[in-house]
């Protein structure tokens, strides 16, 4: 009833708010470096753009482009783009117990990186395994079962059921990506769901962790790029085991705004080296 109430109640909900805050600080700092340095002849990064299209819509009183509105894209990029992936990730170290994968990947890595050569996403192509293991990570350990919901603007028919115009659909992305009919086993990883019998990386239609068409995720291409430069950078720098006296992990997922998996630990250990790195 009175939700400017919370600002001022104790709890732990105020943390939320000091990290929003933190967070849209940050922000508006980074805009104010970017208005200093001047408009550079080439844009460098999706705040010259932005600064360069205010500039333009200066004359057009009914538009959105401004300062404050820079700054809150800014804040909702970091708040869909850290969480998600952050959880990806966690999924992805979670998956990489499993010996014979890990080791392949980092044999993979080995053979067509080296040791030190700095990772760039266009190395994927070349690596068809690797990429193979992020994609079944994504796809048996999707963080979002359903899409975000949407109306039907008019009447339609979808596969021969009727669909009456505002009706509220939920896409379920869940049945896509674990459909019997299209994965061989889709209730287990496996990687060779994205490996052709010459062992080529293959896209797959029902590989749909983003979403599709129209309401496809905004952030995907970026995502893809960090977690094939994250995945890689690690896996090629340590290998990762349980904990002594530790047999198994749940593989479960937690329901919350993400499918996340339940809390576990990992031990990390530094490659050619025998000595342990902190746990996760």
């Amino acid at each position: 009833v009175f939700p400017w109430l919370m600002d001022h109640l104790p709890g732990s909900h105020q943390k939320i708010f000091y990290c929003q805050e933190f967070l849209r600080s940050f922000a508006r700092k980074e805009v104010r470096s970017h208005q200093e340095r001047g408009s550079p002849d080439e844009p460098q990064d999706f705040i010259d753009f932005y600064l360069a299209q205010i500039d333009k819509s200066k004359a057009d009183p009914h538009s959105t482009f401004d300062e404050d509105n820079l700054v809150q894209t800014i804040f909702e990029l970091f708040l869909a783009g850290t969480e998600t992936t952050t959880t990806t990730m966690r999924w992805a170290v979670l998956n990489m117990v499993d010996t014979h994968t890990r080791t392949r990947v980092q044999k993979e890595l080995d053979t067509v990186l080296g040791p030190s050569r700095l990772i760039c996403y266009e190395d994927r192509k070349n690596l068809p395994y690797t990429n193979a293991v992020i994609h079944e990570i994504q796809r048996r350990s999707s963080i979002i079962a359903v899409g975000v919901p949407r109306e039907c603007v008019k009447d339609t028919m979808l596969q021969g059921f009727p669909v009456e115009k505002g009706t509220i659909i939920l896409p379920n992305l869940t049945s896509a990506l674990l459909d019997p009919e299209q994965w061989e086993t889709p209730r287990q990883f496996n990687p060779n769901h994205f490996l052709d019998q010459d062992g080529n990386f293959v896209k797959k239609e029902a590989f749909l962790p983003f979403s599709a068409g129209h309401r496809v995720c905004l952030g995907e291409q970026l995502a893809r790029t960090e977690l094939f430069i994250f995945f890689t950078n690690l896996l090629r720098a340590f290998t990762f085991r349980l904990p002594e006296g530790v047999k198994e992990i749940s593989t479960e997922f937690v329901l919350g705004g993400t499918l996340q998996p339940h809390p576990y630990k990992i031990c990390q250990v530094l490659i050619h080296s025998s000595n342990l790195c902190p746990r996760l």
